[in-house]
């Protein structure tokens, strides 16, 4: 009876041992269901978030681009330099020639709002990639893509020179039968290797490359052709530019404008040295006496445009006033898109913010052969009699007249 009572008790305490172990192995059990159901609940939360958070970046980046191009032409001009009816037609080109395309997540607006952007503020790329929600890396490689794509529309915005026509009335350019445009060179800051600084620093002390631009009678840029060192010479730059495959095309019988820092030689009529020659010096009623100084200030009210020309663009772009961190080549295709822009915005924007009396001149271009055109700079004594000439004839003109 007490073995039965033993046994009794010993099955009893097995049983309350069972039944506490399969209690901890359910707690156990429960536990881990509870943080499997939590964690797919925070999962899905969190992708619940993501989606939202992308619909919300998407919603951000439409208002922040509509606010820059759509809201109204003063606010397209201020971002871009350009009005919405410029800025779309610049897209289409862009498309068409330019051979640009969408990306999945960007139209082509988008791009060239983005690039437009970045010249005209001289914005750096951590700061651009806040303002359009995107990476720097985005930022980075399409700005490098709208950049060759406006460069493969050079044919088509580079401006065709026209000559002076026998009746012109124009009382800058009458004077010059045959004239081209005005040509010269100016200094746009740039950040080369440390080895090469030496070779790019100008006269004043600035590491610039001395860039040469060509124009037309209204302020378009006809040829530009950047890269030089700021060391080199105005004339050496013009010697390269006209003996290159695609340089600057001079035919024979016609002339551009350029400064005395040039050689006056077929081609090329310079000014005569000594004389007065600058705007200012014959702003307090002070007349010509001479042929010579009446040819100088013909001369420099028409060759006025080029500095206009480079005051114009320099204003647009901000991105080629003050030293580029991009590098020297970069900089170069930088400088030439600029012009290529400068010449969309004098096309079709019908008033030009930088110059409201822009007139709008047909394009044209004289028909010559490739054993026609001058290759080289030097100066001769038939051109100089030809300017003398010239000066005296329109001396007597202007006397007659008066």
């Amino acid at each position: 009876m007490a073995m039965n009572n033993g046994m009794k008790k010993r099955v009893v305490v097995v049983v309350i041992t069972y039944l506490e172990s399969l209690n901890r192995l359910t707690a156990i059990l429960i536990s881990m269901c509870a943080l499997l159901l939590a964690n797919i609940a925070r999962r899905r939360s969190n992708r619940n978030r993501l989606t939202w958070d992308c619909y919300g970046r998407a919603s951000s980046r439409e208002i922040n681009f509509h606010r820059i191009v759509y809201m109204s032409d003063r606010a397209c001009i201020e971002n871009t330099r350009m009005d919405r009816t410029c800025f779309f037609k610049l897209c289409e080109m862009l498309k068409t020639v330019g051979r640009l395309e969408a990306t999945r997540h960007m139209g082509v607006e988008e791009l060239v709002a983005i690039f437009l952007h970045i010249l005209a503020h001289d914005v750096k790329n951590r700061v651009i990639k806040r303002q359009f929600m995107r990476s720097g890396e985005t930022i980075s490689r399409q700005f490098t893509n709208v950049l060759l794509a406006v460069l493969r529309c050079h044919k088509v915005l580079l401006k065709r020179p026209e000559p002076v026509p026998e009746n012109s009335t124009d009382e800058k350019w009458k004077w010059f039968k045959n004239c081209l445009g005005a040509l010269d060179g100016t200094h746009i800051k740039i950040n080369p290797l440390q080895g090469d600084k030496p070779r790019y620093r100008t006269r004043k002390g600035e590491i610039a490359t001395n860039v040469l631009g060509v124009c037309s009678q209204d302020c378009q840029f006809i040829y530009v052709l950047p890269g030089w060192e700021g060391s080199a010479a105005d004339s050496r730059v013009l010697r390269d530019a006209i003996s290159r495959t695609n340089g600057l095309w001079v035919p024979k019988g016609f002339y551009y404008l350029c400064d005395a820092g040039y050689m006056n030689g077929e081609g090329f009529l310079a000014p005569y040295r000594g004389q007065r020659y600058h705007l200012s010096e014959w702003r307090q009623g002070a007349h010509p006496t001479t042929p010579q100084e009446f040819f100088n200030m013909k001369h420099s009210s028409a060759r006025n445009a080029i500095e206009r020309c480079f005051g114009m663009l320099k204003g647009r772009c901000a991105i080629i006033r003050s030293k580029s961190f991009y590098p020297v080549k970069t900089q170069c295709r930088i400088i030439t898109a600029c012009c290529l822009l400068h010449n969309h915005i004098r096309r079709e924007m019908a008033s030009d913010p930088m110059d409201d009396h822009a007139e709008d001149m047909q394009e044209t271009h004289p028909d010559v052969g490739d054993n026609m055109l001058i290759t080289h700079v030097e100066s001769s004594t038939a051109w100089t009699n030809w300017r003398d000439n010239l000066a005296q004839e329109m001396f007597n003109t202007w006397r007659r007249r008066a």
